[in-house]
Protein backbone atom coordinates (compact mmCIF):
# COMPACT_ATOMS: atom_id res chain seq x y z
CA UNK A 1 0.00 0.00 0.00
CA UNK A 2 1.69 3.41 -1.01
CA UNK A 3 0.64 6.85 -0.68
CA UNK A 4 2.34 9.34 -2.76
CA UNK A 5 5.53 7.15 -2.13
CA UNK A 6 4.81 6.78 1.58
CA UNK A 7 5.13 3.27 3.26
CA UNK A 8 3.00 1.36 4.72
CA UNK A 9 5.36 1.79 7.78
CA UNK A 10 5.77 5.32 7.61
CA UNK A 11 2.14 5.87 7.53
CA UNK A 12 1.33 3.95 10.54
CA UNK A 13 4.45 5.67 12.45
CA UNK A 14 2.78 8.61 11.22
CA UNK A 15 -0.96 7.61 12.80
CA UNK A 16 0.77 6.68 15.75
CA UNK A 17 2.24 10.51 16.81
CA UNK A 18 -1.01 11.78 15.10
CA UNK A 19 -2.68 9.85 17.96
CA UNK A 20 -0.23 10.38 20.67
CA UNK A 21 -0.93 14.80 20.18
CA UNK A 22 -4.71 14.43 20.18
CA UNK A 23 -4.66 12.47 23.25
CA UNK A 24 -1.88 14.65 24.95
CA UNK A 25 -3.93 18.25 23.77
CA UNK A 26 -6.68 17.44 26.14
CA UNK A 27 -5.09 15.51 29.15
CA UNK A 28 -2.34 18.44 29.72
CA UNK A 29 -5.21 20.93 29.52
CA UNK A 30 -7.41 19.21 32.24
CA UNK A 31 -3.89 18.93 34.31
CA UNK A 32 -2.85 22.59 33.42
CA UNK A 33 -6.09 24.22 33.70
CA UNK A 34 -4.07 27.53 33.70
CA UNK A 35 -3.47 27.43 30.03
CA UNK A 36 -6.69 29.21 28.65
CA UNK A 37 -6.31 28.09 25.24
CA UNK A 38 -8.81 26.13 22.57
CA UNK A 39 -7.65 22.44 22.27
CA UNK A 40 -7.61 23.11 18.65
CA UNK A 41 -4.17 25.22 19.00
CA UNK A 42 -2.84 22.60 20.68
CA UNK A 43 -3.59 20.03 18.03
CA UNK A 44 -1.66 22.55 15.35
CA UNK A 45 1.56 23.18 17.89
CA UNK A 46 1.22 19.19 18.30
CA UNK A 47 1.51 18.95 14.63
CA UNK A 48 4.02 21.57 14.27
CA UNK A 49 6.29 19.94 16.54
CA UNK A 50 5.47 16.02 15.38
CA UNK A 51 6.02 17.64 11.80
CA UNK A 52 8.34 17.58 9.07
CA UNK A 53 10.24 21.11 10.09
CA UNK A 54 10.32 20.11 13.81
CA UNK A 55 11.10 16.04 15.15
CA UNK A 56 9.85 15.06 11.50
CA UNK A 57 8.35 11.92 13.65
CA UNK A 58 5.08 11.95 11.49
CA UNK A 59 4.81 12.71 7.32
CA UNK A 60 1.78 15.12 6.28
CA UNK A 61 1.60 12.91 3.32
CA UNK A 62 0.99 9.98 5.13
CA UNK A 63 -2.34 11.00 6.82
CA UNK A 64 -3.90 13.41 4.17
CA UNK A 65 -6.65 11.62 3.71
CA UNK A 66 -8.24 10.79 6.82
CA UNK A 67 -7.37 14.49 7.31
CA UNK A 68 -9.81 15.39 4.24
CA UNK A 69 -12.33 13.17 5.79
CA UNK A 70 -11.47 15.47 9.10
CA UNK A 71 -12.20 18.14 7.33
CA UNK A 72 -15.41 17.19 6.25
CA UNK A 73 -16.76 16.21 9.39
CA UNK A 74 -15.87 20.01 11.11
CA UNK A 75 -18.49 20.97 7.75
CA UNK A 76 -20.73 18.56 8.50
CA UNK A 77 -21.31 19.08 12.25
CA UNK A 78 -21.09 23.08 11.43
CA UNK A 79 -23.88 22.43 9.11
CA UNK A 80 -25.61 20.42 11.68
CA UNK A 81 -25.76 23.08 14.34
CA UNK A 82 -27.80 24.97 12.41
CA UNK A 83 -31.17 25.92 12.86
CA UNK A 84 -32.19 26.41 9.56
CA UNK A 85 -35.21 28.80 10.60
CA UNK A 86 -32.46 31.10 11.88
CA UNK A 87 -32.17 32.35 8.47
CA UNK A 88 -35.57 33.76 8.49
CA UNK A 89 -34.95 35.42 11.20
CA UNK A 90 -33.36 39.04 12.44
CA UNK A 91 -30.53 37.01 13.82
CA UNK A 92 -30.26 35.60 9.85
CA UNK A 93 -30.83 39.04 8.40
CA UNK A 94 -28.25 41.03 10.35
CA UNK A 95 -25.60 38.03 9.76
CA UNK A 96 -26.12 38.55 6.25
CA UNK A 97 -25.65 41.82 6.27
CA UNK A 98 -22.90 41.76 8.33
CA UNK A 99 -21.04 39.25 5.88
CA UNK A 100 -21.63 42.03 2.84
CA UNK A 101 -20.09 45.21 4.56
CA UNK A 102 -17.51 42.75 5.35
CA UNK A 103 -17.05 41.64 1.90
CA UNK A 104 -17.27 45.30 0.68
CA UNK A 105 -14.13 46.02 2.73
CA UNK A 106 -12.15 43.01 2.01
CA UNK A 107 -12.44 43.57 -1.59
CA UNK A 108 -11.25 47.77 -0.67
CA UNK A 109 -8.56 46.37 1.30
CA UNK A 110 -6.86 43.57 -0.74
CA UNK A 111 -7.60 45.93 -3.45
CA UNK A 112 -4.76 48.30 -2.08
CA UNK A 113 -2.67 45.68 -0.98
CA UNK A 114 -2.52 44.45 -4.10
CA UNK A 115 -1.36 47.61 -5.58
CA UNK A 116 0.89 48.00 -3.11
CA UNK A 117 2.49 44.42 -3.90
CA UNK A 118 2.17 42.98 -0.58
CA UNK A 119 -0.45 39.99 -2.01
CA UNK A 120 -0.38 38.70 -5.11
CA UNK A 121 -3.69 36.37 -4.84
CA UNK A 122 -6.81 38.83 -4.58
CA UNK A 123 -9.40 36.67 -4.75
CA UNK A 124 -8.18 33.83 -2.16
CA UNK A 125 -6.96 36.57 0.17
CA UNK A 126 -10.34 38.57 0.03
CA UNK A 127 -12.73 35.41 0.68
CA UNK A 128 -10.61 34.61 3.61
CA UNK A 129 -10.86 37.69 5.27
CA UNK A 130 -14.75 36.98 5.77
CA UNK A 131 -14.52 33.77 6.62
CA UNK A 132 -15.53 32.73 10.66
CA UNK A 133 -14.03 29.26 11.95
CA UNK A 134 -17.48 28.22 13.32
CA UNK A 135 -17.03 24.63 13.06
CA UNK A 136 -14.30 25.10 14.71
CA UNK A 137 -15.80 27.29 17.60
CA UNK A 138 -18.37 24.98 18.20
CA UNK A 139 -16.63 23.19 20.91
CA UNK A 140 -15.88 26.33 22.29
CA UNK A 141 -18.76 27.91 22.57
CA UNK A 142 -20.73 25.10 23.70
CA UNK A 143 -18.35 24.19 26.82
CA UNK A 144 -18.79 28.01 27.72
CA UNK A 145 -22.46 28.30 27.33
CA UNK A 146 -22.28 31.03 24.99
CA UNK A 147 -25.13 29.04 22.21
CA UNK A 148 -27.71 29.71 24.44
CA UNK A 149 -29.95 32.57 24.64
CA UNK A 150 -30.50 35.71 22.29
CA UNK A 151 -26.62 35.85 21.92
CA UNK A 152 -26.08 32.22 21.15
CA UNK A 153 -29.16 32.84 18.23
CA UNK A 154 -26.72 36.17 16.76
CA UNK A 155 -23.82 33.50 17.30
CA UNK A 156 -24.70 30.49 15.42
CA UNK A 157 -26.02 32.78 12.59
CA UNK A 158 -23.18 34.94 12.25
CA UNK A 159 -20.87 31.92 12.34
CA UNK A 160 -23.16 29.52 9.56
CA UNK A 161 -23.77 32.81 7.47
CA UNK A 162 -19.42 33.42 8.10
CA UNK A 163 -18.60 29.63 7.04
CA UNK A 164 -21.74 28.82 4.68
CA UNK A 165 -20.89 32.42 1.92
CA UNK A 166 -17.09 32.08 2.05
CA UNK A 167 -17.63 28.12 0.83
CA UNK A 168 -20.26 29.26 -1.70
CA UNK A 169 -17.16 31.70 -3.09
CA UNK A 170 -14.78 29.15 -2.76
CA UNK A 171 -16.49 26.74 -4.66
CA UNK A 172 -17.55 29.80 -7.04
CA UNK A 173 -14.37 31.19 -8.08
CA UNK A 174 -11.87 28.83 -6.46
CA UNK A 175 -13.35 24.89 -7.21
CA UNK A 176 -13.34 24.81 -10.86
CA UNK A 177 -11.42 26.06 -13.82
CA UNK A 178 -14.31 27.06 -15.70
CA UNK A 179 -16.76 29.14 -14.31
CA UNK A 180 -19.95 27.16 -15.67
CA UNK A 181 -18.69 24.00 -14.47
CA UNK A 182 -18.64 25.93 -10.76
CA UNK A 183 -22.40 26.51 -11.41
CA UNK A 184 -23.24 23.20 -12.71
CA UNK A 185 -21.15 21.76 -9.18
CA UNK A 186 -23.35 24.07 -6.82
CA UNK A 187 -26.65 23.54 -8.81
CA UNK A 188 -25.97 19.85 -8.29
CA UNK A 189 -24.99 20.70 -4.51
CA UNK A 190 -28.66 21.82 -4.48
CA UNK A 191 -30.40 19.55 -5.99
CA UNK A 192 -28.80 16.54 -3.92
CA UNK A 193 -29.82 17.95 -0.96
CA UNK A 194 -33.45 18.31 -2.46
CA UNK A 195 -33.21 14.53 -2.70
CA UNK A 196 -31.96 14.25 0.59
CA UNK A 197 -34.39 16.13 2.15
CA UNK A 198 -36.97 13.80 0.93
CA UNK A 199 -35.43 10.64 1.39
CA UNK A 200 -36.84 10.27 4.95
CA UNK A 201 -40.51 10.37 3.56
CA UNK A 202 -40.01 7.55 0.99
CA UNK A 203 -38.46 5.42 3.79
CA UNK A 204 -41.52 6.14 5.50
CA UNK A 205 -43.80 4.80 2.55
CA UNK A 206 -41.34 2.11 2.22
CA UNK A 207 -42.34 0.45 5.78
CA UNK A 208 -39.97 -2.04 5.94
CA UNK A 209 -36.80 -0.28 5.22
CA UNK A 210 -37.82 2.23 7.72
CA UNK A 211 -38.17 -0.60 10.75
CA UNK A 212 -34.80 -1.87 9.48
CA UNK A 213 -33.44 1.30 10.00
CA UNK A 214 -35.25 1.80 13.28
CA UNK A 215 -34.32 -1.00 14.37
CA UNK A 216 -30.56 -1.29 13.82
CA UNK A 217 -29.18 2.41 14.91
CA UNK A 218 -28.07 1.37 18.23
CA UNK A 219 -25.67 -1.21 19.33
CA UNK A 220 -23.38 -3.66 16.98
CA UNK A 221 -25.21 -2.03 14.15
CA UNK A 222 -25.09 1.56 13.64
CA UNK A 223 -26.94 2.25 10.64
CA UNK A 224 -27.54 5.82 11.00
CA UNK A 225 -24.29 6.82 11.74
CA UNK A 226 -22.70 4.11 8.94
CA UNK A 227 -25.20 6.17 6.28
CA UNK A 228 -23.94 9.44 7.96
CA UNK A 229 -20.28 8.10 7.24
CA UNK A 230 -21.06 6.85 3.37
CA UNK A 231 -22.93 9.94 2.42
CA UNK A 232 -20.00 12.40 3.72
CA UNK A 233 -17.21 9.64 2.01
CA UNK A 234 -19.19 9.82 -0.95
CA UNK A 235 -19.35 13.98 -0.93
CA UNK A 236 -15.68 13.55 -0.54
CA UNK A 237 -14.83 11.49 -3.48
CA UNK A 238 -16.74 13.16 -5.97
CA UNK A 239 -13.87 15.55 -6.16
CA UNK A 240 -10.35 15.17 -7.01
CA UNK A 241 -9.53 18.98 -6.38
CA UNK A 242 -8.62 19.53 -2.82
CA UNK A 243 -12.16 18.54 -1.58
CA UNK A 244 -13.44 22.36 -1.71
CA UNK A 245 -16.97 21.12 -3.50
CA UNK A 246 -16.89 18.43 -0.98
CA UNK A 247 -16.62 21.24 1.70
CA UNK A 248 -19.80 22.90 0.40
CA UNK A 249 -21.18 19.31 0.20
CA UNK A 250 -20.18 18.21 3.60
CA UNK A 251 -22.19 21.46 5.40
CA UNK A 252 -25.16 20.96 2.80
CA UNK A 253 -25.23 17.75 4.44
CA UNK A 254 -24.67 18.52 7.46
CA UNK A 255 -28.14 20.78 7.85
CA UNK A 256 -29.51 18.30 5.62
CA UNK A 257 -29.05 15.21 8.71
CA UNK A 258 -30.40 17.98 11.11
CA UNK A 259 -33.71 17.62 9.36
CA UNK A 260 -33.47 13.47 9.06
CA UNK A 261 -32.87 13.22 12.41
CA UNK A 262 -36.34 14.98 13.59
CA UNK A 263 -36.90 13.80 17.30
CA UNK A 264 -33.55 11.47 17.28
CA UNK A 265 -30.95 14.53 16.50
CA UNK A 266 -29.48 14.67 20.18
CA UNK A 267 -28.90 10.64 19.75
CA UNK A 268 -26.97 10.78 15.98
CA UNK A 269 -25.80 14.20 17.15
CA UNK A 270 -23.80 12.56 20.33
CA UNK A 271 -22.50 9.77 17.71
CA UNK A 272 -21.30 12.17 15.37
CA UNK A 273 -19.36 13.85 18.16
CA UNK A 274 -18.14 11.06 18.82
CA UNK A 275 -16.42 9.55 15.73
CA UNK A 276 -15.71 12.90 14.61
CA UNK A 277 -14.20 14.67 17.91
CA UNK A 278 -12.95 11.59 18.85
CA UNK A 279 -10.63 10.78 15.92
CA UNK A 280 -11.39 12.49 12.61
CA UNK A 281 -11.49 16.15 13.80
CA UNK A 282 -7.99 16.21 15.80
CA UNK A 283 -6.49 14.07 13.64
CA UNK A 284 -7.37 16.75 10.46
CA UNK A 285 -6.06 19.92 12.72
CA UNK A 286 -2.76 17.74 14.01
CA UNK A 287 -1.98 17.83 10.06
CA UNK A 288 -2.63 21.14 9.88
CA UNK A 289 0.17 22.06 12.16
CA UNK A 290 2.31 19.50 10.23
CA UNK A 291 1.85 21.28 6.86
CA UNK A 292 2.36 25.18 8.83
CA UNK A 293 5.09 27.05 6.98
CA UNK A 294 7.26 27.99 10.05
CA UNK A 295 10.28 29.18 8.06
CA UNK A 296 8.23 31.74 5.72
CA UNK A 297 6.31 33.31 9.29
CA UNK A 298 9.34 33.40 11.36
CA UNK A 299 11.08 35.47 8.20
CA UNK A 300 7.91 38.02 7.78
CA UNK A 301 6.04 37.97 11.04
CA UNK A 302 4.53 41.68 10.47
CA UNK A 303 2.61 40.28 7.55
CA UNK A 304 1.24 37.69 10.21
CA UNK A 305 0.15 40.70 12.22
CA UNK A 306 -1.55 42.49 9.36
CA UNK A 307 -3.63 39.31 8.54
CA UNK A 308 -4.80 38.96 11.96
CA UNK A 309 -5.74 42.68 12.51
CA UNK A 310 -7.12 42.61 9.11
CA UNK A 311 -9.47 39.65 10.11
CA UNK A 312 -10.71 41.48 13.33
CA UNK A 313 -11.41 44.77 11.43
CA UNK A 314 -12.89 43.17 7.97
CA UNK A 315 -15.31 40.50 10.45
CA UNK A 316 -15.40 42.20 13.65
CA UNK A 317 -15.98 46.07 13.12
CA UNK A 318 -19.50 45.63 11.05
CA UNK A 319 -20.88 43.40 13.96
CA UNK A 320 -20.53 46.24 16.48
CA UNK A 321 -22.90 48.44 13.83
CA UNK A 322 -25.39 45.67 13.00
CA UNK A 323 -26.12 44.40 16.12
CA UNK A 324 -26.62 47.96 17.64
CA UNK A 325 -30.04 47.76 18.84
CA UNK A 326 -30.68 44.21 19.47
CA UNK A 327 -27.35 43.25 21.64
CA UNK A 328 -25.73 44.96 24.73
CA UNK A 329 -22.36 46.28 23.66
CA UNK A 330 -20.43 43.63 25.34
CA UNK A 331 -22.57 41.09 23.12
CA UNK A 332 -21.77 42.65 20.25
CA UNK A 333 -17.94 42.64 21.24
CA UNK A 334 -18.56 39.18 21.56
CA UNK A 335 -20.31 38.80 18.63
CA UNK A 336 -17.65 40.21 16.86
CA UNK A 337 -15.13 38.42 18.53
CA UNK A 338 -16.52 35.13 17.79
CA UNK A 339 -17.20 36.32 14.20
CA UNK A 340 -13.28 37.57 13.27
CA UNK A 341 -11.84 33.83 14.21
CA UNK A 342 -10.76 32.04 10.96
CA UNK A 343 -8.92 28.68 10.68
CA UNK A 344 -10.06 25.79 8.68
CA UNK A 345 -11.07 28.01 5.80
CA UNK A 346 -7.88 29.97 6.09
CA UNK A 347 -5.73 26.43 5.41
CA UNK A 348 -7.88 25.43 2.47
CA UNK A 349 -7.05 28.72 0.86
CA UNK A 350 -3.68 28.88 1.61
CA UNK A 351 -3.32 25.65 0.04
CA UNK A 352 -5.16 26.36 -3.31
CA UNK A 353 -3.36 30.07 -3.46
CA UNK A 354 -0.34 27.65 -3.27
CA UNK A 355 -0.89 24.60 -5.05
CA UNK A 356 -2.34 27.25 -8.19
CA UNK A 357 0.96 29.32 -7.90
CA UNK A 358 -0.86 33.03 -7.23
CA UNK A 359 -0.29 32.94 -3.77
CA UNK A 360 3.43 33.31 -2.12
CA UNK A 361 4.74 31.51 0.06
CA UNK A 362 5.21 33.89 2.86
CA UNK A 363 1.67 35.22 2.56
CA UNK A 364 -0.15 31.32 2.64
CA UNK A 365 1.82 31.29 5.58
CA UNK A 366 1.05 34.42 7.38
CA UNK A 367 -2.84 33.73 6.84
CA UNK A 368 -2.57 30.58 8.46
CA UNK A 369 -0.42 32.11 11.56
CA UNK A 370 -3.13 34.92 11.63
CA UNK A 371 -6.16 32.46 12.08
CA UNK A 372 -4.01 29.98 14.39
CA UNK A 373 -3.53 33.74 16.54
CA UNK A 374 -7.00 34.82 16.39
CA UNK A 375 -8.49 31.46 17.46
CA UNK A 376 -5.78 31.45 20.48
CA UNK A 377 -7.23 35.00 21.53
CA UNK A 378 -10.54 36.33 20.10
CA UNK A 379 -12.25 33.43 22.15
CA UNK A 380 -10.62 33.02 24.89
CA UNK A 381 -11.57 36.75 25.01
CA UNK A 382 -15.22 36.36 24.23
CA UNK A 383 -15.47 33.50 27.17
CA UNK A 384 -13.74 35.92 29.59
CA UNK A 385 -16.35 38.32 29.17
CA UNK A 386 -18.91 35.96 28.90
CA UNK A 387 -18.13 34.83 32.79
CA UNK A 388 -18.83 38.63 33.79
CA UNK A 389 -21.83 40.37 35.37
CA UNK A 390 -24.56 39.80 32.91
CA UNK A 391 -25.23 43.16 31.08
CA UNK A 392 -29.21 44.30 30.36
CA UNK A 393 -30.02 43.39 27.41
CA UNK A 394 -31.74 46.07 25.22
CA UNK A 395 -36.02 45.73 24.13
CA UNK A 396 -36.10 43.55 21.21
CA UNK A 397 -37.41 45.30 18.64
CA UNK A 398 -40.65 43.77 16.34
CA UNK A 399 -37.90 42.81 13.51
CA UNK A 400 -35.65 41.05 15.87
CA UNK A 401 -38.51 38.97 17.42
CA UNK A 402 -39.23 37.88 13.54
Amino acid sequence: MIVDDVGVGQILDSLLAVAVVAVLAPLLLGLVPRIAVPQVVLLLAGGLAIGPQAMALADPRAVQPLADVGLGFVFLLAGYEIDQRLVRRDAGRRALLAWAVSAVLALGIVAGLDALGIVRAYVPVAIALTTTAFGTLLPVLRDAGLLRGRLGGYLLAGGAVGELLPILAIALFLGATNRWVALASLASVAAIAVLLSALPRLLRRAGRIARVVAERQHETNQITLRATVLLLVLLLAVTDQVHLDAVLGAFVAGMVLRRWAGDGAPVLEEKLDVIAYGFFVPLFFVYSGMTIDLRSIASAPLLLLLFAVLLVVVRGLPALLVYRRVLPPRGRVQVALITATALPLLVALAQIGLRNGTMLPGNAAALVGAGVLTVLVLPTIAVALHRLRPEPEPEPSRAAEG
